[in-house]
């Protein structure tokens, strides 16, 4: 963080294995990501599956760390969660502080993204769904959106991970989405001065 940056923004790009969180932090960072990817080995088959990744070749074990300079006080640094069942016990520190979270979906394995869903949820975290381009068959909207039992007031996305507009797209969608709740949370605590108080800064990506 530089010497004049003193507000930094937490969001987690969460999902199942193999939906493309390292490649989107990788193409959106403005540092070299730090990752902890490691080879795959026949070993490891025995315990995640691979069925629908057979491309895959290495796979994060910790997490995936980027950043992107808002302004001259304010940085997001985004974290890429693992998504193999065996890490999952790590989420729960990631979401920690965080201001809001994208959840990766490959269309082709839909299921997969159940328990980020769930987890977000049960820790009250704001969070879009972008549908990652994997070419495979297509869904419409209200498919996915039923498939997946989301909120209608949840944002709901395409994009492909690899490519730094879209993720950039992503990251705005989810920025956008946060400022709605975080509003709607102020008017309410106006109306109702005992609940809770929550604000989020109001600041553009400058990407």
């Amino acid at each position: 963080m530089d010497a004049t940056a003193d507000n930094g923004l937490k969001i987690v790009v969460v999902g199942g294995f193999g939906v493309g969180k390292t490649t989107l932090v990788r193409s959106v960072s403005e540092i070299r990501p730090l990752n902890t990817e490691e080879t795959m080995t026949r070993a490891g088959e025995a315990i995640d599956d691979t069925s629908g990744v057979r491309g895959k070749s290495a796979t994060t074990v910790a997490f995936d760390f980027g950043r992107i300079t808002l302004d001259a006080r304010n940085v997001l640094y985004l974290f890429g969660a693992p998504g193999q069942e065996r890490f999952w016990f790590l989420w729960d520190r990631l979401f920690s502080g965080t201001l809001g979270a994208v959840v990766l979906v490959d269309t082709r394995r839909i299921d997969d993204s159940w328990y980020a869903i769930d987890r977000l949820e049960h820790h009250g975290t704001p969070f879009i769904v972008a549908c990652n381009d994997f070419g495979g068959p297509t869904h419409t909207p209200d498919q996915i959106r039923e498939a997946l039992d989301l909120d209608p007031h949840v944002p709901l996305i395409d994009c492909d991970a690899r490519s730094r507009e879209s993720s950039k797209r992503v990251l705005i969608t989810l920025v956008e989405h946060l400022k709605t709740v975080y509003a709607a949370q102020r008017a309410q605590s106006v109306h109702h001065p005992h609940g809770t108080h929550a604000t989020v800064k109001s600041t553009e990506l400058a990407l």
